[in-house]
């Protein structure tokens, strides 16, 4: 079988005792607005260069994010024990109860004085356009963390942050022998060909999607071959086409969860994402952790909000054996 004897241990030899994961990133507050109308019959495009409208929102909603704490959320919410880490604002307090309530830590959660928690301002048509503005707000002191004060942990992930933060928490991770996922999703901008490759190297598996595949390439001048040859695997997303995992063993089509309902894709791939953390923990084969990570994604994106979705490993167990045809073993 494909990677038949892969483990978490191939590339640093260290022996996996638990599900104690390191996961670096964002948080925020997502402020999803709805417009009852087109954006198109309110701007003009004679008149973009003097742009001057106001929408209607009659629909709020406040939820929490980040991709830090969705990473966090459904990690937890399958058995594993996530150590999030990143940095927030004096308005937090809300969204600390919430990881109180859910049983997460929170002590590596730091709050920035002066500032606010990462904010996103998303304004939604009837045809699903969107227009978001984001304040990045304490995120941009993410490097005030120090991951070797966590202690130790199973794996890590490097998910999109402040940029400064993501290179150094990944060289601490290295340096720290904990093995983990780079997965800079949104955050690709903010990094050149040469800094990507530095990650990529210090990294034990890349994740990515489709489109963030490209780019990466594109600036890094190496394609996916070249890629995988520095990593364990490289893991690509096609959203709802399934995924692909690259190895030196060769590469394996996902097929995705069929039947689900698409009501909200925000957060999916952070659900993915931890799909991936708990799989790569418990040493599963390529097939099965594609297939989990498959199913955490498809469960999120049936419910609104990154953090709303019912989620137990009875349910995820039911969807993969519906989906997949066969039991999940743990």
């Amino acid at each position: 079988m494909f990677l038949e004897n892969y483990t978490i241990a191939t590339k640093l030899n260290k022996k996996v005792k638990g599900m104690r994961a390191i996961i670096c990133g964002s948080f925020a507050y997502d402020n999803i607005m709805v417009f009852g109308d087109k954006f198109g019959n309110h701007i003009l495009p004679d008149k973009i260069n003097m742009l001057n409208v106001s929408f209607l929102v009659p629909h709020l909603r406040k939820e929490f994010g980040g991709c830090a704490g969705n990473i966090a959320y459904n990690f937890k919410k399958i058995g594993g024990e996530p150590i999030p880490v990143g940095t927030v604002g004096e308005d937090f307090d809300p969204y600390r109860k919430w990881m109180a309530e859910l049983e997460v830590n929170n002590e590596y959660v730091t709050e920035v004085p002066t500032t606010y928690t990462a904010q996103a301002f998303i304004t939604t048509d009837i045809d699903n356009n969107q227009i978001t503005a984001f304040h990045p707000g304490a995120m941009d002191f993410s490097n005030a963390n120090d991951l070797r004060s966590v202690g130790d942990a199973d794996i890590g992930i490097i998910s999109p942050d402040g940029k400064e933060g993501m290179l150094n928490h990944a060289r601490q991770l290295a340096d720290l022998k904990i093995p983990f996922i780079f997965d800079p999703g949104q955050g690709m901008p903010m990094f050149d060909g040469d800094e990507l490759s530095q990650l990529i190297k210090l990294a034990n598996w890349v994740s990515v999607n489709e489109y963030e595949a490209e780019v990466m390439e594109k600036k890094t001048e190496m394609n996916s071959s070249e890629i995988t040859k520095l990593v364990e695997a490289y893991i690509v997303t096609k959203g709802a086409r399934g995924s692909m995992i690259y190895s030196s063993e060769g590469s394996l089509e996902i097929p995705p969860v069929k039947g689900v309902k698409v009501v909200d894709p925000t957060g999916c791939g952070d659900a993915y994402r931890a799909g991936l953390l708990y799989g790569l923990c418990n040493n599963f084969d390529p097939l099965k952790l594609g297939r989990l990570s498959s199913v955490l994604g498809a469960i999120k994106v049936a419910s609104k909000g990154t953090q709303n979705h019912s989620l137990s490993r009875d349910s995820v167990e039911d969807l993969y054996k519906e989906s997949f045809g066969e039991k999940l073993l743990w």
